[in-house]
């Protein structure tokens, strides 16, 4: 099952040639006439949803089956299995690490990370490339095995320019992973601020792309300055209703913003997570979908980091120090092993973003994370195979 658990959207061309026999009465050594060949294709489309399971205490499930389960796409349920030894499978995996803006100011927390980052990745077949990203993203050094290689490349981490452009950085990443073999793993372990600053990519691209593989993302991000913050959202209309106190409130427990004198404020609105939450409550089964991708962009616009490991089924943690970013980077290398890999195939899915909902049947004191949603393309530009 190594090939089914390696993409999130696999597309099966199958096709069956059909032979003409010889006509009964033609003389017996007469050159028989080639037959006409028929090419029929289909198309099935597999959908793996990561899907990490804890109490609300924090400790790891491992006992659960496919029929402990529900999973909706755009509101409809869905047969789930249960891929079997994923945890075994090579793993291909992007550290991508910003340089500019602040980044080289957090450069001095870095000195444990190639260590954790081997924690993380295990003692499967790997593949690591190391991604830096100020104004554009660049790779630092490309996909090895070799693990001093790349402990080298982030020990010699060049200061980068004014810029923070992590959705360029994300896509970036994203297209690195799509030529790795399809039998590995995928997963980008992103290291910067809260808040893109000179990105290129359209947001509606960027989600796109964070939607259509099965890449999970993992993030770890330290606070962008105010002045940075309020220039970003100075660009968004953010008509979403919600009442006083309510769904779409002001969260208290957000990360502190870091002033640019280094002294901490309020917290800044974080509300990717919160839109997240909110959708099942609010929302029209019909509108889910389109929805989700609108209140996904703003989360991009206010927390980049965060919103694309949510919209992945992976896990966002802030630092302010070394001590923080080591202590998540350990929860990450205890949690990604250790995840169930659900898979549906949706019959004849509609083009598009789709969103996924992930629930337990009989389990209401667990907590689920896994992937929000995946881009369903159009079947017509597939390539069937003879």
């Amino acid at each position: 099952m190594h090939l089914r658990a390696a993409v999130a959207l696999l597309f099966l061309p199958a096709a069956l040639v059909c032979a003409q026999k010889a006509p009964g009465n033609a003389p017996v050594n007469a050159p028989i006439p080639a037959a006409p060949v028929t090419t029929i294709s289909a198309q099935s489309t597999l959908v793996l949803v990561p899907t990490l399971v804890k109490t609300k205490k924090g400790d790891l499930v491992f006992t659960l089956t496919a029929n402990d389960f529900t999973i909706t796409d755009n509101n409809v349920d869905q047969k789930v299995h249960l891929e079997e030894d994923t945890g075994d499978q090579p793993l291909a995996l992007v550290v991508a690490i910003e340089t500019g803006g602040g980044g080289a100011s957090q450069f001095d927390k870095y000195h444990n990370l190639a260590t954790m980052i081997e924690s993380i990745v295990g003692q499967v077949p790997r593949r690591i490339a190391v991604v830096t990203f100020d104004s554009e993203p660049e790779i630092l050094q490309d996909f090895t095995p070799n693990l001093a290689l790349m402990e080298d490349a982030i020990q010699n981490l060049p200061p980068g320019d004014s810029g923070a452009a992590i959705l360029d950085a994300v896509d970036y990443s994203v297209d690195l992973l799509r030529k790795q073999p399809p039998q590995y793993r995928r997963a980008i372990l992103l290291i910067g601020e809260t808040v893109d600053h000179g990105s290129k990519v359209r947001i509606e691209d960027a989600l796109r792309a964070v939607s259509d593989t099965n890449t999970a993302i993992y993030s770890l991000a330290f606070s962008s300055s105010r002045s940075g913050i309020s220039h970003e959202a100075s660009k968004l209309n953010d008509p979403n209703p919600g009442p006083e106190h309510g769904c779409f409130s002001h969260d208290p427990n957000t990360d502190p913003t870091v002033r640019d004198d280094g002294t901490k404020g309020k917290p800044e609105e974080s509300k990717g997570t919160q839109y997240y939450d909110c959708l099942a409550e609010l929302l029209p089964p019909l509108r889910l979908a389109k929805m989700a991708a609108i209140l996904g962009m703003n989360g991009l616009h206010k927390n980049a980091p965060e919103t694309v490991a949510k919209l992945t089924g992976g896990e966002y943690f802030h630092f302010n120090s070394q001590r923080d970013l080591e202590r998540g980077l350990a929860t990450i290398s205890n949690h990604v092993p250790n995840r169930y890999v659900l898979s549906f195939q949706p019959q004849m899915p509609q083009p598009g973003l789709h969103a996924i909902t992930v629930t337990l049947k009989d389990h209401p004191d667990l907590v689920v994370t896994a992937r929000s949603s995946y881009w369903a393309g159009d079947a017509a530009t597939a390539q069937p195979q003879p």
